[in-house]
Formats: C-alpha cells, sequence, structure tokens
C-alpha cells in the first residue's frame, strides 16, 4: 500500500515531479507558483518561480528545468534554489511538457502554438513550427533513436523531431483518443497514454502502434514513466497507480487519502520506488516492498 506524504495544502497543486541530482524529490505546484523540494528526511522546502510551472526535469547542467506555462517561459532552478527565467518568444504559446535531449540542451512543447522549443543551458530558445493546427502538443521524451518524441493531444498523434528540426507525425489507430504523457521503454519503444480512450499505447521507432485498453476505460491515464521492468502511469480519473508489463499486463493500486486525489506526474526512483504527485497536496509513495 503506498503511503502519503504531505507537502502543501490543498490549494498549492503538486503536479509534475523528478528526482534531483541531489537525491531530493522536486515537484511543481501549478497553482502556488513554486517549486517544492522534498528532501530524503523529509524536509520540504518551496522556491517561487512564476505563473504556472507544469512539469519538471533534470538537465545535464545538474539544475532543474520547468515550464512556466501561465508565464510563458521555461524556468531553471539550481540545487540551492537560484532562479533564472527564460522567455518563450512566441507570445501566449503555453510551454508545458520538457525533457532533457540528447544534444545537451532542453526540449520542451508549446501547447497554444502548435510548436516544440529548444532552449540551451544558456537560455537560448528556438522554436520548431509543426505542421499542423490545433494539434495541442502536451508531453515530450528523448526517445532511444536521437531524437524527440512527444504527444499531440487535440491532433491524435504521436510526434518525432530530430534535433535538426525535423518533424514526422503518426496518427493513432483509436479516434478521439487525446494522448498526453509519454516515455521511452524499457524495451526500446515509445509508451504512452491515452487519456479519452482509457489505453496505454507503444510506438516503435518505425512508427508501428499497439494500443492496450487498461481495466477501467473511464480511468484517465495522464502520465506514464520508466522502470527497469516496465512502465508505471496515473489514473487521474480513478486515484490509482497502474503498472505495465511490455506485453501489456495491467497491475492496479489504490492510492491512500480522499476520493478525487488527481494523480498526475510521476517519476521510478533509482531504488525502484514509484512517487507519484497529487493535486490534493500530497506526495504518494510506493515502495518495492509495497507491492
Amino acid at each position: 500500500m503506498p503511503t502519503l506524504i504531505t507537502v502543501s495544502d490543498a490549494t498549492a497543486g503538486p503536479y509534475g515531479v523528478t528526482v534531483g541530482p541531489d537525491g531530493a524529490l522536486w515537484f511543481t505546484l501549478v497553482h502556488a507558483g513554486d517549486l517544492g523540494r522534498l528532501a530524503p528526511d523529509g524536509r520540504v522546502d518551496r522556491f517561487p518561480v512564476g505563473a504556472g510551472p507544469s512539469l519538471v526535469t533534470t538537465g545535464r547542467d545538474g539544475a532543474l528545468w520547468l515550464t512556466l506555462n501561465q508565464g510563458n517561459a521555461v524556468c531553471r532552478v539550481t540545487s540551492d534554489g537560484e532562479v533564472t527565467t527564460f522567455p518563450v518568444p512566441t507570445p501566449g504559446a503555453g510551454p508545458f511538457g520538457i525533457t532533457a535531449g540528447p544534444d545537451g540542451a532542453l526540449w520542451f512543447t508549446e501547447l497554444d502554438a502548435d510548436r516544440i522549443g529548444r532552449i540551451t543551458v544558456a537560455g537560448e530558445v528556438t522554436e520548431f513550427p509543426l505542421p499542423t493546427t490545433g494539434a495541442y502538443p502536451s508531453t515530450i521524451t528523448a526517445g532511444p533513436d536521437g531524437a524527440l518524441w512527444f504527444t499531440l493531444n487535440q491532433g491524435n498523434a504521436v510526434g518525432r523531431i530530430t534535433v535538426t528540426g525535423e518533424t514526422t507525425l503518426f496518427p493513432l489507430p483509436t479516434e478521439a483518443a487525446a494522448p498526453v504523457g509519454i516515455t521511452a521503454g524499457p524495451d526500446g519503444a515509445l509508451w504512452f497514454v491515452e487519456i479519452a480512450a482509457g489505453q496505454v499505447g507503444r510506438i516503435t521507432v518505425a512508427g508501428e502502434v499497439t494500443e492496450f485498453p487498461l481495466p477501467d476505460r473511464a480511468c484517465r491515464p495522464h502520465a506514464i514513466a520508466p522502470a527497469t521492468d516496465g512502465l508505471w502511469l496515473t489514473e487521474w480519473g480513478t486515484g490509482r497507480l497502474a503498472a505495465v508489463t511490455p506485453d501489456g499486463a495491467v497491475e492496479e493500486y489504490e492510492l491512500p487519502g480522499p476520493a478525487g486525489s488527481e494523480p498526475h506526474g510521476l517519476v521510478v526512483g533509482p531504488d525502484g520506488t514509484v512517487h507519484v504527485a497529487l493535486e490534493i497536496g500530497a506526495i504518494a509513495r510506493l515502495g518495492a516492498g509495497d507491492r
């Protein structure tokens, strides 16, 4: 059974989460405009970063990088809390997903501008328009092929972009599936979740898509993260966590807390512990011995 760690009040909104280079857990507080740090000893620190902090990742420079969806910027935070903000050139772009790229830069999605952005650790931003409109590019991850892979929530597709900006889109078999989270799996493929279809999907680097229905098609899967032997995903609509094997088998776990806990981002630590950000103001932790 997962344990629950309170990290904020119910209005702050824990959303994205990652393990930092300092061994602490770092998480965004989307409504409060802060980046939080949960130390191994349980201490919580908060750093004001700006409006709408969404997803967060660790850059190759050893800093935390996150998107400010409402602030239209990308933010860099050192492990001791020094904050630097870099505006996105396109007004109202709505940056959301972010990942460390194979080229040493950070790559991010622009929800409202149909663009993929690239920012160097020095803060230089380049934007790449997508060959579509109204597609709502959501999350992004580095693929095993040296390219970046991303979901198009309203475009019902998965996209691939090279580090030079060449883009390919792969439509999904299920109509209006609304993909959100995406990650590189342990099997050399990309895995993603379809929030409107209640499915988890797998796409090879050649673009071949397989979809696996989840036990509850109304569970609203939101985020997905890799583990050594499979993947984990959050079921936002039902307050559950699910483990998925590379062949599509699913095992679900009830998360503690009240109904409507709204699990969003998750990360699997080096020791296999799964951490889930709950918008009610907590981090759920599921260790290997809890399952």
